[in-house]
């Protein structure tokens, strides 16, 4: 089985690309060659292993190549983040948009089993359309930023391909991801990281937020989880064209910092100091927070049990 991870050196991609490896296989079928398609090489160990091979370079200048080449499965990862696309019009539609479509157009009228990653930044409330206080399936996505229309743009090209028959799309809206090891992104999200991750490494950090925001989280594990779900569902199981809720673990900000006193002492937590950001207030309450993902749940996927569990996992991921 030949599969590509585009973003396949950025952190989920390095986490897919070794559960896959770790794996060996997917529906039963060996993992035999794994493409990584991104701006940067991938992680050493992930590229020492006989199975990768690395294209390296913007992945809008690779699409046509890809599209030349047999995969039976991708993991499309690749995106700019939604900081980055607020801040830069153009970058988020050159990055997320026209390499979405360039890479559909790569293998059109292949059958190709595609795995998109989109967001819950699809949904939001307006005037006229308030966001709802609980996400269902059938909840109308009204995205509030430029990162979550142009997701929502990908997603409904992936399923007029699939309607089409030109491809097997499949898109799975991520919830926040975290604790992210390594250097924050630019993600507005990413301090849902930075206030866990720096205190544990000795290093102070800004919330940009108050402690009552609420949020919707994942850890990396059970994202991991959904995307290759996902990838393995029988068409009967996947059901609907429309993307799928990722499950979420709903808490406030306050509760994060509670988890991290128990898991490393109240002199961890009071490495978190708090200066409020009001671009990054301003798209936190913009999203949603509370999810009922029944389609994801019938999938066999379930929410993280707390946020204690996560703040140990990364704890015993970064040990060693």
């Amino acid at each position: 089985m030949k599969v590509l991870i585009t973003g396949g050196a950025g952190f989920l991609g390095t986490r897919l690309a070794r559960t896959l490896l770790s794996r060996g296989h997917l529906s039963g079928h060996p993992v035999t060659q794994l493409v990584l398609a991104d701006l940067a090489p991938p992680a050493t160990d992930v590229a020492s292993d006989g199975r990768v091979q690395a294209r390296t370079g913007a992945l809008l200048d690779q699409c046509k190549s890809l599209g030349g080449e047999t995969f039976d499965l991708v993991f499309h990862l690749a995106s700019a983040v939604s900081a980055e696309c607020e801040a830069d019009l153009d970058l988020g539609l050159r990055s997320n948009l026209d390499t979405t479509r360039a890479l559909l157009d790569g293998f059109r009228s292949r059958g190709t089993r595609l795995v998109f990653s989109s967001s819950v930044a699809v949904f939001g409330g307006d005037d006229d359309l308030p966001m709802p206080r609980v996400i269902h399936d059938d909840t109308l996505p009204v995205p509030q930023t430029s990162y979550g229309i142009q997701k929502f743009i990908c997603e409904q090209l992936i399923a007029d391909y699939s309607r089409r028959g030109l491809l097997d799309g499949r898109s799975v809206r991520l919830m926040t991801v975290t604790v992210r090891p390594g250097r924050p992104n630019a993600a507005a999200s990413g301090f849902l990281s930075s206030i866990i991750r720096e205190p544990l490494n000795g290093q102070e950090a800004v919330c940009p937020v108050p402690t009552n925001t609420l949020v919707a989280l994942a850890s990396p594990q059970r994202t991991i989880e959904g995307l290759i779900v996902a990838a393995e569902a029988t068409a009967d199981a996947w059901g609907s064209r429309t993307a799928v809720n990722l499950p979420a673990l709903t808490l406030r900000v306050g509760e994060m910092l509670d988890a991290l006193e128990i898991a490393a002492g109240r002199a961890t937590r009071d490495r978190v100091r708090f200066q409020q950001d009001p671009t990054i207030s301003r798209m936190m309450l913009g999203w949603p927070a509370a999810f009922e993902s029944a389609r994801a749940r019938r999938l066999g996927l379930s929410p993280d049990p707390d946020f204690l569990s996560i703040v140990r996992q990364y704890q015993k991921e970064q040990a060693g």
